[in-house]
C-alpha cells in the first residue's frame, strides 16, 4: 500500500448499502485525496457496502451489536490497532456515546439527510414533506455527544417539488450526499 505522509488513515462506518462509502472510496483514490481508507466497519453482516470494501481491497470487519458498551469497546480497539485518524459515518445507524467520542479523541464526521439543525434523527424526508418545506438537502457535520448537533462542515440544499414523495426526495438528497461528503473531507483536512 502506498504511503503518502499527508494522508489521514480513515475508517468508514456503515450499516447498509454503502453508497456514500463508494463515493469516499472513489475520492480516496484520486491524486489530491487527503485520506487513505484503511478500514470499513459495519454493524450489519449483510450490508451491501462490505462488497465495495472487498472490491477495493479495503480491510473490513463486522462487529455484532449486542449492546453499546461491548460494541464500542471492540470498535475502539480496532480503530486504535489500525491507527485511524479520521472516522466517517456513512449511513451508520448507531449512535456513538459521548464517552466513546471523548475517549477516542479523533474527528468523527457524519452525513445527515437534512439541512441541520432541522430534522435531527430519523424520517427526515417525511418530516420535510409534511411540514411543506421549500428546501431539503444534506449536511456533513462533526459528531459530538448530542444527536446531529456537531459543528457543520458543509451543507447543500435542493428544492422540494410539490410532486416529491419520500422516495423521490430521498433519491435527490442521496445524490447531493455523494457529492458533498468528499468535499467536506477536503474542506476539513485542507485547513488542518
Amino acid at each position: 500500500m502506498e504511503k503518502s505522509s499527508g494522508k489521514k488513515n480513515t475508517a468508514v462506518l456503515i450499516s447498509g448499502r454503502g453508497s456514500n462509502l463508494r463515493s469516499l472510496i472513489k475520492y480516496s483514490k484520486t491524486k489530491k485525496s487527503f485520506i487513505r481508507i484503511v478500514l470499513v466497519v459495519s454493524d450489519n453482516f449483510s450490508a451491501k457496502g462490505l462488497d465495495y470494501a472487498n472490491k477495493s481491497n479495503i480491510n473490513n470487519i463486522v462487529i455484532k451489536y449486542s449492546n453499546r458498551k461491548s460494541f464500542e469497546d471492540r470498535l475502539f480497539k480496532i480503530l486504535r490497532r489500525n491507527n485511524v485518524d479520521l472516522i466517517c459515518l456513512a449511513g451508520f445507524m448507531r449512535i456513538l456515546s459521548g464517552k466513546f467520542i471523548k475517549k477516542l479523541n479523533k474527528t468523527i464526521l457524519n452525513i445527515h439527510p437534512s439541512l441541520l439543525p432541522k430534522y435531527k434523527g430519523l424520517n427526515t424526508h417525511d418530516r420535510a414533506i409534511q411540514n411543506k418545506d421549500k428546501y431539503s438537502g444534506a449536511t456533513v457535520h462533526i459528531v459530538n455527544d448530542k444527536l446531529d448537533s456537531g459543528k457543520i462542515i458543509l451543507q447543500k440544499k435542493i428544492k422540494i417539488l410539490k410532486s416529491d414523495t419520500r422516495k423521490s426526495l430521498e433519491k435527490k438528497v442521496l445524490k447531493i450526499e455523494h457529492r458533498i461528503y468528499p468535499k467536506a473531507v477536503i474542506k476539513l483536512l485542507s485547513s488542518d
